[in-house]
């Protein structure tokens, strides 16, 4: 029988569990300062926790859960891993190297059912959500990649935009920001963390009204509910209006910026009457909203989506600008290897059930 996770934990939450099971909650400061700041990977290596502390942990948690099965290095430093979870699974983690620290991007289900027409984490529906002890696994996994490095390097930044709607997992998505952010841990202050949404929008309001104190990115990707249903289903389920009322709800509870993602897709969303259109609904939130652009990562079982030429990115841009809408053209990483989310999984899916079927098609012979 598989073992959860020990990184499900908060420091309060295994503070209590110990006490149940008969051990100070202080003991519960030893646990955390070998597994976040001497990074062990066996409770045997846990120095400063008795024995029979170690024992109690081993027989009911692990503390490696993930298994790394690939991994693709681009010459930019990105590095993205594929990992295979205990029930078999795969999923995938980004680390990105940027001027202001190193970045990493985390998967919160697996699978996906937002249903997103031009997104590759789409292509396989979502099967079950992780657990927040996988979700800060794959935080630990690349912190402990760049310890192998010796260079002294740490994940400063998350972005939670990885394989599935983290609003979707909301409970466990919660619980794995208040371990990363925890000051006795890996202390990722709450502004150096986004979570980024396809616009579930009841869910908006209740991440306004929570204590994580994170960014907010919203998946926006179109400037009417035309475009916006045709290429993203949940807008069926959420429309632009309720969003948006969503977004004013969000705004006015938390007094913090977002961040609309609008992803540029040849022909369908990237002319200047979107642009204009796009202005026009970022209306009054112009100073408290910033639109970031995205070139499009062409996916092969997505052909009927281009990637927008640089002239149109700039001409959309540029009027964005004139409108004295706030923009940015999102930074490309990794596009030398399986840039776009979900793609390597995908793929290794794909060569994996074509080499079973080989195989099964020469048994038969």
């Amino acid at each position: 029988m598989n073992k959860p996770s020990i990184y499900g934990f908060t420091l309060d939450q295994m503070a209590a569990w110990l006490a149940e099971h008969g051990h100070k909650k202080s003991r519960a400061f030893q646990v955390w300062d070998a597994l976040y700041r001497k990074r062990v990977t066996a409770f045997s290596d846990m120095a400063d926790v008795r024995p029979e502390c170690q024992e109690l942990l081993a027989e009911h948690f692990a503390i490696q859960t993930l298994e790394e099965h690939t991994k693709q290095e681009s010459a930019d430093g990105t590095v993205k891993f594929l990992l295979r979870l205990q029930d078999g699974n795969l999923i995938e983690t980004v680390l990105m190297r940027h001027k202001f620290g190193l970045s990493v991007c985390v998967t919160t289900q697996v699978g996906c059912n937002i249903g997103c027409s031009f997104c590759a984490s789409g292509l396989l529906s979502k099967s079950r959500d992780l657990t927040s002890g996988e979700i800060v696994e794959q935080v630990m996994k690349v912190q402990l990649h760049l310890d192998q490095q010796k260079q002294g390097e740490r994940v400063s930044h998350i972005v939670v935009m990885g394989i599935g709607e983290p609003f979707d997992n909301f409970e466990h998505m919660s619980n794995f920001i208040r371990v990363i952010r925890d000051h006795k841990g890996l202390a990722i202050g709450p502004r150096h963390i986004t979570v980024s949404t396809s616009g579930l929008a009841p869910k908006i309001r209740e991440f306004a009204d929570s204590d994580l104190g994170t960014n907010l990115a919203i998946s926006l990707h179109a400037p009417n509910n035309d475009i916006r249903t045709r290429i993203m289903k949940i807008n069926k389920a959420y429309p632009i209006e309720p969003l948006m009322e969503a977004i004013d709800y969000y705004l006015e509870k938390t007094n913090r910026r977002i961040t609309l993602e609008y992803i540029l897709l040849k022909d369908v969303n990237d002319q200047p009457e979107h642009a204009l259109e796009l202005a026009e609904l970022v209306g009054d939130r112009r100073s408290m909203a910033n639109v970031n652009l995205i070139p499009y990562n062409p996916v092969d079982e997505h052909s009927q989506y281009q990637r927008s030429s640089q002239e149109t990115i700039t001409a959309f841009y540029d009027t964005l600008k004139k409108q004295n809408v706030s923009c940015s053209v999102r930074l490309e990483h990794g596009t030398d290897i399986d840039a776009a989310c979900g793609q390597l999984r995908s793929k290794q899916i794909q060569s994996d059930r074509a080499r079973a079927t080989k195989a099964s098609q020469a048994a038969n012979q």
